[in-house]
């Protein structure tokens, strides 16, 4: 299972500066490690398309920001991320938490956004992965985000919530 220090360290192991988020859910409960690391800079944004915004100057500026918000703001999102993902080609990464994926699958959620979330990442025509804490290790996730880092593409994380 990943826990919130195996996600901080591989995020400190990328070299990442920033982390750019709105916590919602089950990624709000990195926040006290992320608030506790001596390098790691935390900026909390107002609204989603505000955090794209964001870490796409701290990128220009040099710095490695991540960002980090629940499906519902990616969709909220949607204008700043194509402007900076396909206009400005800046390769930022995301993870994106999905709200009750793990209860939709199940039958046990009518709620929409697992089920609509993968489609709209699709379309955006970005490269993801899937993460699910309570199976995937801390060398899965280590592994994508150096992926989408060595590539210099944008690359979304669907976090299974």
């Amino acid at each position: 299972m990943l826990d919130s220090r195996q996600v901080v360290s591989v995020f400190q192991t990328l070299g990442m500066t920033h982390i750019v988020w709105l916590p919602d859910s089950h990624l709000g409960t990195w926040e006290a490690e992320l608030v506790a690391h001596p390098t790691l800079k935390l900026i909390r944004a107002t609204r989603e398309g505000e955090a794209i915004a964001l870490a796409a100057g701290l990128w220009l500026g040099g710095a490695k920001p991540l960002v980090v918000m629940q499906c519902t703001g990616f969709f909220e999102a949607g204008d700043a991320f194509r402007n900076v993902v396909h206009d400005l080609k800046i390769p930022l990464p995301l993870i994106v938490g999905v709200r009750s994926y793990t209860a939709f699958v199940q039958g046990r959620s009518a709620d929409t956004c697992p089920q609509f979330t993968e489609p709209i990442v699709r379309a955006w025509n970005v490269p993801y992965i899937w993460i699910d804490p309570t199976r995937d290790t801390a060398p899965m996730l280590l592994d994508t985000l150096r992926r989408f880092q060595s590539e210099r593409t944008v690359g979304v994380v669907l976090w299974a919530e």
